[in-house]
């Protein structure tokens, strides 16, 4: 299946000159989507895999399916003060400004070894600080599984060893 075919691209959104890729044209069409996710569990098969982290919010649309099709748990990241439990936070720098990642405190055991999944890797800043999150609690990530990857903007740069897989790469 050639899933760019499921991935709408929007000239000029959010601003001039960008091509969004909008992954809701996959989302919606259930054979489609339901290959997308046996493919990336295929991806990252060889993989020893606890639980799956995925920041907030298409992480969640990719990140809960994949843990689910390969029996293992899956843990939130979020935006700081949305998690009601004690949480570690991180900052990352956003195009105009900061924000905060957070996870609960109790979320990941030091040791486990940890799959981070999101719908896009662009330039890497959001997996960064994910990574930096799961290492402060002692977990391990052994990879990260991505819907799409934007090459040409260089964010496996920013993930130094984490070995990365891309479903479709534009």
């Amino acid at each position: 299946m050639n899933f760019k075919d499921y991935i709408r691209v929007i000239p000029d959104f959010p601003k001039p000159g960008i091509r969004f890729k909008d992954i809701t044209t996959l989302l919606k069409n259930g054979p489609a989507y339901q290959a997308a996710i046996e493919a990336m569990k295929q991806q990252v098969a060889e993989l020893e895999i606890d639980v799956i982290a995925g920041p907030e919010a298409r992480g969640f649309v990719i990140g809960a399916p994949l843990a689910l099709a390969l029996g293992v748990g899956f843990v939130p990241i979020r935006k700081s003060g949305k998690l009601p439990g004690e949480t570690v936070e991180a900052d990352y720098d956003l195009e105009y400004g900061k924000d905060k990642l957070a996870v609960h405190k109790d979320a990941i055991a030091p040791g486990q070894k940890v799959l981070i999944a999101d719908d896009l890797l662009a330039t890497g800043g959001t997996i960064e600080t994910t990574v930096k999150l799961i290492q402060k609690l002692g977990g391990e990530v052994v990879g990260a599984a991505f819907l799409i990857e934007l090459s040409y903007l260089q964010g496996r740069s920013k993930l130094g060893s984490v070995p990365v897989r891309s479903l479709v790469t534009f």
